[in-house]
Formats: C-alpha cells, sequence, structure tokens
C-alpha cells in the first residue's frame, strides 16, 4: 500500500486531508512540526510528502532540503499562493505545489499524478470483496470476474476513490471521459446504471437529488 506523511500544523486540514486519502487506499500518517516530521523521516519511507511550508519548529522549506537525498516526491500545500512562493517550492525540488483553499478532488488528482510520474502508484485496489487491477484493468468480486468497459471501469475506480462523497455530474464526466460537461446527463446515467447492476451495487451507489451520485459504504 503507498504510504503518505502529512506534514500539517492545522489539525482540522490535516484531518480532512488524512481522511480523504485513507478512504482513497491510501496509508497516511501526520506530523504537525517540521522537527516531528523529520524524525519520521528518519524512521520510516514513505512514498509522497504532503507539505505545508508555514511550521512550527522547522519550517517547509528545510523539511524539503532535508527531503531532498531521500527521492520522496513532495507536494506543497500552502496558504503562500503567490507566484516567487511557487516557484522556490519547485525549484528546491517539490512535484507540485497547491494552494490552500483546495478541493479534495483536486488533491486526490494531484497525488494519483505525482504518484504516477514516480512511477510509485499501486496497481492494485481493493474495497470490501471487490479487487481491482488497474495495470491489467481487471475487475473481481468475490474472486468472480467482472467484465466492465473502459467507462465503467474508470467510473468504478472514481467512485471507490471517493467513497461517501457526494459527486456532481459534472465532475464525473470530466473526470471519466476526460472532456468539458455539456449538461446531457444521459450519458452518466446510462454508464452508472449498467455500473449499478453489473457490481450488484443498486443499493450502493446512490443516487442524490440535483447533484448526482455516492458510493455510500457499508
Amino acid at each position: 500500500m503507498i504510504k503518505i506523511l502529512i506534514v500539517e500544523d492545522e489539525k482540522p486540514i490535516s484531518n480532512l486531508i488524512f481522511l480523504s486519502l485513507s478512504s482513497a487506499g491510501y496509508e497516511c500518517e501526520t506530523a504537525y512540526d517540521g522537527m516531528e516530521a523529520s524524525d519520521k523521516l528518519l524512521e520510516k519511507r514513505y512514498d509522497l510528502i504532503l507539505l505545508d511550508i508555514m511550521l512550527p519548529k522547522v519550517n517547509g522549506y528545510e523539511v524539503l532540503e532535508f527531503v531532498k537525498p531521500m527521492d520522496i516526491p513532495v507536494i506543497i500545500i500552502s496558504a503562500k499562493g503567490k507566484l516567487e512562493d511557487r516557484i522556490k517550492g519547485l525549484k528546491l525540488g517539490a512535484d507540485d505545489y497547491l494552494t490552500k483553499p483546495f478541493e479534495i478532488l483536486e488533491l486526490l488528482a494531484r497525488v494519483e499524478s505525482v504518484l504516477r510520474r514516480c512511477h510509485k502508484s499501486s496497481d492494485i485496489i481493493e474495497y470490501e470483496d471487490v479487487s481491482i487491477n488497474l495495470k491489467g484493468h481487471l475487475v473481481k468480486k468475490a474472486d468472480k470476474v467482472i467484465n466492465l468497459t473502459e467507462k465503467e471501469f474508470n467510473l468504478l475506480v472514481f467512485f471507490i476513490q471517493n467513497k461517501n462523497v457526494a459527486l456532481y455530474r459534472e465532475q464525473i464526466y470530466e473526470r471519466v471521459w476526460e472532456g468539458e460537461y455539456k449538461g446531457d446527463t444521459r450519458t452518466v446515467d446510462l454508464h452508472i446504471q449498467r455500473l449499478r447492476k453489473k457490481m450488484g451495487w443498486e443499493k450502493k451507489i446512490i443516487s442524490i437529488h440535483k447533484i448526482g451520485y455516492m458510493l455510500e459504504e457499508s
């Protein structure tokens, strides 16, 4: 499982990131200051670091310098959103820079992108009795192979990575179909209807009035 260290001194933000990434299948740990982060990095190997800049004891830039020889990808998450701040973070070795406030879906997308670029993304996602091989596009439910189209497969992965999150139709369309949403709900609705039937999830993927859909975790 992919291990992520969240270095953020604001506990509500840290908790939100922790819960969101854990729900998406990542193993997460937290550190609330730069010194604690440095200690954890000496004790354990992580696949990705989410790093705030304005930290107590040791700031994020110093942690970034400390991490550089370890070859661990870093996404800076900071309220310091000026161009010079972003340039400084990227020049010091960060792989991406996300400005607060941010949307959780954007954070998840950036995490996936950085892990993919650094060849650290896991090929297997497991959820309840479902196992998904991302590389082989193979889905098994209770050890039985489920035949899905490419769009159904991508929908399934998106729902599992965002379980218990209400997803707007436009978010689903833009993520799965990788194009601008034009307001036609039929494409999304029909694919979700087929996915529900194939997975036996008629009661798990629920419709949310005027919003879209949610994979409701038992």
